[in-house]
């Protein structure tokens, strides 16, 4: 199963690192982040899953719960946490999804339906697809979905910046040009009419063309 933007993520069942749990459920009326690893014990997800844990409290103060998968056992999740801490400086802090008969990640389409087999003899290049991050917002919607490849770590304030638009947008009729950073300028969306905009905006935007108008954050309430 293909998955798409604003599709409904899949439910699952699973035991993690805190006990298990449904997805659903444990997502409750809050943001999450499900960011996959293609094997235990692999370097740059070693540095990965030590940030997130360092980032934790600005994805709490966002409303933001953060999971992480791996297509290994549990158990395996365990040992690989203390090296984690030992080498990042920060304990894991979240749950991690023990994935050893690959059924989330052939639910995420990380892995192909009919993959075979289990985690059991498969290395980090046979699961190098198990790199992706999912923002799933509270309605349980796909909002985001990126793939990295395995050489290259990702960049948690990039995901945190994405989620801070987001929120923005899902409040405001309102969207967020390139490089956008929180507290600067922002676009009006436009099916939002001008008689609207003067209703919402009476101080006024800045009008580049029709469809381009440009306000300050600060603007917005």
């Amino acid at each position: 199963m293909s998955l798409r933007l604003n599709d409904l993520a899949p439910d699952f069942h699973a035991e993690t690192t805190q006990g298990p749990i449904d997805f659903h459920n444990w997502i409750g009326d809050a943001w999450a982040i499900l960011f996959s690893h293609p094997k235990d014990f692999t370097p740059v997800c070693t540095t990965e899953l030590g940030y997130m844990a360092k980032l934790a409290s600005e994805f709490q103060q966002r409303n933001c719960k953060v999971i992480g998968l791996s297509v290994d056992p549990v158990e395996s999740h365990l040992k690989w946490e203390q090296d984690i801490e030992e080498t990042q400086g920060y304990k894991v802090n979240y749950p991690m999804i023990g994935d050893p008969d690959l059924t989330i990640a052939k639910l995420y389409d990380m892995l192909p339906a009919e993959e075979p087999g289990t985690s059991e003899g498969r290395t980090a290049a046979t699961n190098q697809t198990v790199r992706s991050v999912f923002i799933i917002g509270p309605d349980k919607k796909i909002k985001l979905n990126l793939t990295y490849p395995m050489t290259t770590g990702r960049n948690f304030y990039e995901i945190l910046r994405v989620l801070d638009s987001m929120q923005l947008t899902a409040q405001h009729k309102v969207a967020t040009p390139v490089n956008w950073n929180p507290g600067e300028d922002v676009i009006i969306v436009p099916a939002v009419s001008d008689v609207e905009a003067q209703e919402k905006y009476p101080e006024g935007w800045t009008t580049l063309k029709p469809y381009l108008r440009i306000i300050p954050q600060a603007a917005i309430k």
